[in-house]
């Protein structure tokens, strides 16, 4: 730890992607103001002027978020408080307010004593080498300062609007909503019902505690209680949201989960039809169904990097007009048919639902439509625990030694995604806590453990002790 004006600074709350820790012991208001004075400072650096912040539903969100204003604030820079929103409230009032700048105090799906930030500064979606200049900038006290204004604006007004302008439904739908306690939940019910919809809720009341189950829909145990409400209402399919609402899960009337790479296969579609010729961009844990697909449709298939501030970045370097993430991220940056922009390239489950009510309101049984996508044997996500700096040190040997017969073809953008006539395994360090990620997909079950008993072999060749999960 690095202190500063006798603060501790812990340096493992930087992460890739955003600041995270646990609340009054890796963050507390202290560190979360010297922060907030380093991001202010390099706005000003940035030439930018506010800042829009916000909080999601956790029980520190309120006093972080105040820490968070007062160490802007220092900086010289103004603020916008939002108050209490989803993720992608705050990247739309970033846009929208003219701003191009904005801060989330979130602790998207963790355990309810964590929480952390969510960064953009002049349209740019911190990550990295960012995120790792701000914790520099606090220990080297390179600070700016100042007295900047603090103002109230509530978006959620202009949100849903937007929003509402753009969706068209073929038909009414009737629809069930799944918040998990989270923040969603404060906005799901009014939004969707102004795009003509009829909401069936289930655990939409804000609560820090997570009293029911926790607000993760890529945890298929998180999805019974929405399978649940479908089979006893008349609701027609389940949406359900994670702790921020930037992510999106779907059940079908018949309780089947279609998981976000086979809802991007839905979208494609729907995107290309209107944008022909665009880049489709899609993480390495996606399916292999993907890339055919999108040929298929017209489109430009573009496999990237893990990570939303990483598929952000590629977004804005290729123009892609939509991308996806199978943790459930969905962005959309495409143009309706007069080639108007329709949204602005940022991950919102809110909004990617109301796009796939759009699309399935075009048919009388949307479950049909969602089952009859395309789809393989396959793994959910799994991991192989290590201990802090192992996960990265094995997959680099492992790129430069590992030897996989009959592939056809090793990709290394992020891990090693290997590619056979039949399948593809992965395996990645993921960049948030220590642990190796691993997927795998076939066109069988045989193949699929032919595969995973090629990784077995590879990863033990090379590091013996390692507890496998398959």
């Amino acid at each position: 730890m690095q202190k500063t004006n006798q603060i501790e600074i812990p340096k493992e709350i930087f992460k890739a992607y955003d600041i995270r820790g646990i609340v009054g012991k890796t963050l507390t208001p202290e560190i979360v103001e010297l922060i907030g004075h380093a991001l202010g400072s390099e706005a000003k650096q940035r030439a930018q002027s506010e800042i829009c912040i916000g909080y999601d539903g956790r029980l520190s969100g309120p006093e972080l978020a105040q820490a968070l204003s007062s160490g802007i604030r220092k900086a010289g820079i103004n603020v916008v408080n939002l108050g209490m929103v989803a993720t992608p409230m705050v990247y739309f009032a970033a846009y929208h307010l003219n701003t191009h700048c904005g801060v989330m105090v979130t602790g998207s799906h963790n355990p309810p004593d964590y929480n952390g930030l969510k960064m953009v500064l002049a349209g740019e979606t911190l990550s990295n080498e960012s995120i790792q200049s701000l914790r520099q900038r606090i220990e080297q006290k390179n600070f700016t300062y100042g007295e900047g204004i603090e103002r109230n604006y509530a978006i959620a007004e202009d949100y849903i609007a937007t929003i509402q302008a753009d969706i068209k439904l073929t038909r009414p739908m009737q629809i069930a909503v799944d918040c998990g306690n989270g923040v969603a939940g404060a906005f799901a019910k009014t939004l969707y019902n102004s795009i003509g919809c009829r909401v069936d809720e289930l655990f939409c009341e804000v609560d820090g505690h997570f009293p029911n189950h926790h607000p993760d829909p890529s945890v298929p145990e998180n999805l019974v209680d929405l399978a649940n409400l479908l089979q006893s209402s008349r609701a027609e399919i389940g949406l359900a949201f994670d702790g921020d609402g930037d992510r999106l899960g779907i059940v079908t009337k018949d309780g089947q989960i279609i998981y976000p790479d086979r809802q991007l296969l839905l979208f494609a579609e729907d995107v290309l039809s209107r944008n022909k010729g665009a880049t489709i961009i899609f993480d390495v844990k996606s399916t292999r169904n993907l890339s055919p697909w999108i040929r298929k449709y017209g489109g430009n298939p573009l496999m990237w990097k893990t990570g939303h501030s990483l598929v952000k970045a590629k977004i804005k370097e290729t123009n892609a007009a939509l991308a996806g993430e199978m943790s459930g991220h969905v962005f959309f940056n495409d143009a309706d048919i007069n080639g108007k922009k329709r949204w602005y390239g940022f991950d919102d489950g809110l909004y990617a639902g109301a796009r796939m009510l759009e699309i399935l309101s075009q048919f009388n049984n949307p479950s049909e439509i969602l089952n009859s996508l395309p789809d393989s044997v396959s793994t959910p996500e799994q991991h192989i625990h290590m201990n802090e700096g192992e996960p990265h040190a094995l997959i680099a040997a492992l790129q430069q030694s590992a030897n996989f017969e009959g592939a056809v073809e090793v990709i290394t953008i992020d891990g090693l995604r290997v590619e056979y006539t039949d399948g593809f395994g992965l395996m990645r360090p993921s960049n948030t806590t220590p642990v190796i990620v691993l997927r795998f997909e076939a066109d069988s079950d045989a193949a699929l453990k032919r595969i995973q008993a090629q990784f077995r072999e590879v990863i033990w060749g090379t590091a013996p002790h390692v507890a496998l999960p398959f």
